[in-house]
């Protein structure tokens, strides 16, 4: 009976010529042997480098079997070494002990060779197969751990576009709705400037038909000089303020371009000024840093085709990133 593979087995026993013995026999099939004449020895052995089984005399001058086997298994690197006692006890109640301080086997001396060596092969082949088992549930759940972080990225990812689409079409949808206002109160104020500078030629001609009494005297108390100076640059304030909701707008609807199933003509340009106006908030100076000057300097460029949405959502990545950059150096 030769094994194809050499395993190394530790024998435990006070008495020489029984380690000699069993050392023979071992390694006559093959097996590598160490030998320990104590527990203490046994001990030191089997922890600096662990064996693939022992065989563990019961009685020993210094530190018994069994407590050696307890010491064993109570340690994370040596727990999971099959050991096997072998001794001339031969009570029901050793063997008992044995099996409950960890012993796997219960070999009676003297042993018969072949029954001896049958039983270490059995353990060996069931410790064989218990590791390649653990590998491999190591190996699967390794597998599935993978597997998991994947659907669970994947569902993240999922969730992220799910909540990119839905604030895109409700961002698309504010942008719509304030759009019409916008224009309409854009409108009057064309169509107010023209009437305030009409009913400011019309005062001022009454002023000057009238230049005494009362009308003189209310011009004076409520400054009219000043309030006909100051009424055009007060409409052309909230028709700048139009204008400037008028871009917002539009740079809302351009930057939330809901994608479709299918790629789009793009103007990339357009995608870009929206996100650098989404973001002009945060490129005023702050505590953390200095104004920043975002300088485009664009290319003719003609559209692409493309997903306009994703495309302005790297944009807004990129120059996120680059803003929360600049507030790190500063720190």
């Amino acid at each position: 009976m030769i094994l194809l593979s050499k395993t190394e087995i530790l024998v435990v026993d006070d008495l020489r010529d029984n380690l000699r013995l069993l050392s023979n026999l071992l390694r006559e099939q093959g097996y590598e042997v160490r030998t320990a004449i104590n527990g203490t020895m046994a001990l030191r052995s089997a922890q600096s480098e662990p064996p693939a089984l022992i065989l563990l005399d019961i009685n020993m001058p210094d530190i018994d079997g069994y407590e050696v086997c307890r010491q064993l298994k109570a340690s994370e690197e040596t727990r999971n070494i099959p050991i096997i006692f072998i001794s001339a006890l031969d009570d029901a109640l050793d063997k008992v002990k044995a099996f409950q301080v960890g012993g796997v086997d219960y070999i009676t001396k003297p042993f018969r060779v072949e029954e001896m060596l049958i039983r270490i092969e059995t353990q060996l082949k069931v410790q064989r197969f218990t590791q390649t088992l653990e590998q491999q549930v190591e190996q699967r759940t390794g597998e599935l751990s993978q597997a998991l972080h994947h659907l669970q990225q994947a569902q993240i990812q999922l969730v992220q576009q799910e909540k990119l689409s839905a604030l895109g079409n409700l961002v698309a949808g504010v942008a719509h709705e304030i759009n019409n206002p916008i224009g309409f109160i854009a409108g009057n104020l064309n169509e107010a400037q023209q009437r305030v500078q009409e009913l400011m030629e019309h005062l001022n001609l009454y002023r000057h038909h009238a230049p005494e009494g009362d009308i003189a005297n209310h011009a004076e108390e409520i400054d009219l000089d000043y309030l006909l100076e100051d009424l055009p640059n007060m409409i052309d304030s909230m028709k700048m303020g139009c204008d400037r909701l008028k871009n917002i707008s539009t740079s809302l609807r351009t930057f939330s371009r809901a994608d479709q199933d299918y790629k789009v003509p793009f103007n990339i340009h357009q995608g870009i000024d929206s996100t650098i106006l989404i973001l002009k908030h945060r490129l005023k100076a702050n505590e953390q840093h200095p104004a920043i000057e975002v300088i485009t300097n664009y290319g003719n460029l003609p559209q692409i085709e493309c997903f306009p949405g994703q495309l302005n959502q790297v944009f807004m990545n990129i120059l996120a990133n680059a803003i929360d950059a600049l507030d790190e150096s500063n720190t």
